[in-house]
């Protein structure tokens, strides 16, 4: 039995809008009617965290109780019968949506000026209880946190809890909390410091998390441009060998990666998670001295090497290639070492031992993660 009455069984059918779903044990109802691609709403939910039942987003009737229920804190029981898009339900999920829009910025336009609002996207789908009054904001912000990454406005806040489970139950480095009471409920750290006084590893996780755009990030939010006018391209975060898979968000008209984003948790092998690097340091792809091209360095008639120029991949290879072989005919394949990075992929790393064993016959091969 739970504290709301209900049997929990090991595995068995949960019934959803008349479909006979099955679960699994600890199963719940949101898991249970996701996986039949059955549209529950949430605002507080993500699958990496235990579930709040903050938002009231996702309540549903259940046959034989009196209230409504979270779905997504509620186990699926067998014989369970569970409805979804009742009036009532509607009614609720307008009614919280009016509550959430009168305590934030109303205009979606100005909202999302970076990141996406899940709050107006909810509304736009499924309708509110009508426009009501603004409520004067009271939420206090940290205007004066000097760390270069994340940034906290106050007037997109709806007390969600995401970004502070998640730095708590993935980062477990519990760097913000939930600070105040009512209507004064912020997000806040040990006595408002700066992120970077704190115990917070900028991980940036609480900006992916957040679904109104509350936590922002400030580079992006200096470039200026939403991220729906933003292509998302999938690649391979290059800081480490774990192979993290990454969306740069790129402004095609100027060229330009303008932040780095996650993607969808349960998707890659990284989960939706990004360290500080993986997230924040791209700004070398648009570095004034980063090399583009490869350079090659040309010998002068008395025999000095000339200045670098600019080189076709082609010509490097072969410059590469015959100065590895000349050092090997006039000293020997031992005097030659092949030092390779864990930066590069597990294949990467495959061929490059196999070029130093087979192609250049040496042993000397060494890997900089083992140092």
């Amino acid at each position: 039995m739970t504290d709301r009455g209900f049997v929990v069984a090991d595995s068995g059918f949960v019934v959803v809008d008349g479909n006979e779903l099955s679960f699994a044990a600890g199963e719940t109802v949101l898991q249970a009617a996701r996986r039949a691609e059955i549209e529950i709403p949430t605002l507080c939910h993500d699958d990496r965290l235990t579930p709040a039942g903050a938002c009231r987003m996702c309540l549903v009737e259940v046959e034989g109780t009196r209230l409504m229920q979270p779905a997504c804190s509620l186990p699926a029981s067998q014989g369970m019968v569970v409805r979804t898009t009742t009036p009532r339900v509607q009614r609720n999920r307008q009614f919280i949506l009016s509550l959430h829009l009168a305590d934030t910025i109303q205009d979606r336009e100005v909202c999302e000026d970076n990141n996406p609002s899940r709050v107006h996207e909810l509304a736009e789908r499924h309708g509110t209880a009508g426009e009501w009054t603004p409520v004067e904001q009271q939420r206090q912000g940290r205007p004066l946190d000097t760390n270069p990454f994340i940034a906290f406005r106050p007037d997109r806040c709806i007390a969600c809890s995401l970004c502070t489970r998640y730095c708590d139950q993935v980062e477990a480095v519990s760097a913000i909390t939930l600070a105040g009471r009512g209507a004064h409920t912020t997000i806040s750290t040990a006595d408002a410091k700066s992120l970077t006084d704190s115990t917070c590893e900028l991980c940036g996780g609480c900006i992916d998390v957040c679904p109104t755009g509350a936590m922002s990030e400030k580079p992006a939010l200096a470039y200026g441009k939403p991220e729906r006018e933003l292509e998302k391209v999938r690649t391979t975060c290059n800081f480490c060998g774990v192979g993290c898979q990454i969306d740069l968000n790129v402004d095609r008209e100027a060229n330009h990666v303008v932040k780095v984003t996650s993607p969808p948790a349960g998707t890659t092998v990284n989960d939706g998670n990004l360290c500080v690097k993986g997230r924040f340091a791209n700004d070398f792809i648009h570095h004034p001295d980063r090399l583009t091209v490869p350079m090659v360095r040309d010998r002068l008639p008395d025999g000095r090497r000339g200045e670098l120029r600019e080189a076709t991949w082609e010509e490097a290879l072969d410059r590469t290639v015959a100065g590895l072989q000349g050092v090997a005919d006039r000293h020997g394949d031992d005097a030659l070492a092949f030092i390779s990075s864990s930066r590069c992929t597990g294949e990467e790393n495959y061929l490059f031992q196999k070029m130093s064993r087979a192609a250049f016959r040496t042993q000397n091969v060494h890997q900089c993660a083992a140092t």
